[in-house]
C-alpha cells in the first residue's frame, strides 16, 4: 500500500484521461449538448414572454373597462434606449398588477409610456415622439399620435387604450388598428 501523501496524488489519475478527452474534443462535444439543449432554453423564454404578453393583454383589458389610458411599447429588434432614459428605470418583471399599479390615474409614473423588453418593464412616464403624419384622424390625441410615432422611427409595437372611449388600439409600422377587442389585441 502507498504512503497516504502519494494516494491522495494518485487518486484522481483515473480521471485525468476522461478530462483529456473531453478537452480534446470539446470542439465536437458542445454543438451536441448545445443541439439538446438549446430548445429547452429557448422554449422556457418564449413562455415566458408569452405570459408577459398574457399580461398585457390582461391589463389592456382592466383599462379599457375602466377608460384609463395607457401606452405600452413592445421593444422588438430596434432597442428603445433614447426613449427608456427619458423615463424613470424600472427594469422590473412585467406583471398584470405593475401594469394596473403604473396606470392607476392617481400613480405618479401614469403619464407617459411604459416601455416593455422582453418580460421586462424598462421604464415608465417615457416621453415618445409625437407623429407628424396629416392623415392621421384629428380625433387621435397624443397618446395615440405617441405610440404611432414610435412605430415609425423603430420596429416596436404600441398597444393604446384610450382615456375617453376606453377602445383599445395597436400601432405598427407606422399604423394604428383602432377598437381591437381583446381577442384581436391577443
Amino acid at each position: 500500500r502507498p504512503p497516504p501523501s502519494l494516494s491522495r496524488l494518485l487518486t484522481p489519475l483515473p480521471l485525468f484521461p476522461v478530462f483529456a478527452l473531453l478537452l480534446l474534443f470539446a470542439a465536437h462535444i458542445l454543438p451536441s449538448f448545445a443541439l439538446l439543449f438549446l430548445p429547452l432554453l429557448l422554449s422556457r423564454t418564449a413562455a415566458s414572454e408569452a405570459d408577459a404578453y398574457d399580461d398585457i393583454v390582461l391589463a389592456a383589458n382592466l383599462f379599457s373597462q375602466n377608460q384609463t389610458g395607457a401606452l405600452i411599447v413592445i421593444e422588438r429588434e430596434i432597442g428603445l434606449r433614447t426613449y427608456i432614459e427619458s423615463g424613470v428605470p424600472l427594469d422590473a418583471h412585467l406583471s398584470y398588477d405593475l401594469l394596473a399599479t403604473i396606470f392607476r390615474p392617481s400613480a405618479p409614473l401614469h403619464d407617459g409610456a411604459v416601455i416593455v423588453q422582453k418580460d421586462r418593464i424598462a421604464a415608465a412616464a417615457c416621453f415618445l415622439p409625437l407623429s407628424m403624419n396629416p392623415v392621421l384622424s384629428t380625433q387621435l390625441g397624443t397618446r395615440h399620435r405617441a405610440g404611432i410615432g414610435v412605430t415609425e422611427e423603430t420596429d416596436a409595437i404600441a398597444v393604446v387604450v384610450s382615456e375617453e372611449t376606453g377602445a383599445i388600439s395597436l400601432a405598427v409600422g407606422g399604423k394604428i388598428e383602432r377598437d381591437l377587442t381583446v381577442e384581436q389585441l391577443r
